[in-house]
């Protein structure tokens, strides 16, 4: 598949997943998603690591890895300059406004995976709730017309290395 096939394939792929948007319950829903998704979920949760388990090392890490990953995926945004899709193409409904104005990696999904990787290693009973919470994170980025495919799969992607190397350097 030639690289212009795909991008079309990816474009044709953004408007069909931003056509859910228009649905009475579904935009509403996936833009709450998506507004949690910003820092509120993650802050709440490495509150209560604290709070419920004691754990102020995850809470560490999770802050550390944040804030790499933010300096990353910033640098990454700034550098490949992808304009959203909602900015390239008439997307059918768009509801939340961009944080930001390019596209590569999705933040939300870079956090989400990451921040999910690193409380289920520690704390794998959470899994049941946060690996759906951060899928709902990434399938948000798309039906709000925000990203293309790749930019959720590259955030997931960089967000699970993220991860990956912070319990790696924490364990020794």
């Amino acid at each position: 598949m030639h690289l212009s096939a795909l991008a079309a394939y990816e474009s044709t792929l953004c408007v069909r997943c931003n056509r859910l948007n228009r649905r009475r319950l579904a935009g509403p829903f996936f833009a709450a998603i998506s507004r949690l998704g910003d820092g509120v979920f993650w802050y709440c949760l490495m509150v209560m690591m604290v709070l419920v388990y004691g754990d102020w090392q995850l809470t560490g890490l999770m802050c550390l890895t944040g804030a790499a990953s933010t300096l990353v995926y910033r640098w990454l945004k700034l550098h490949t300059q992808r304009p959203r899709p909602c900015e390239t193409y008439t997307m059918p409904h768009l509801t939340v406004a961009p944080l930001d104005r390019f596209s590569f990696p999705s933040g939300h999904t870079l956090h989400a995976v990451g921040f999910t990787l690193l409380v289920t290693h520690a704390h794998s009973e959470l899994g049941w709730f946060l690996i759906p919470f951060a899928s709902l994170v990434a399938c948000s980025r798309l039906v709000l017309g925000l990203h293309y495919p790749s930019d959720v799969l590259s955030g997931a992607a960089i967000g699970s290395l993220m991860a990956t190397a912070a319990i790696y350097l924490a364990n020794g």
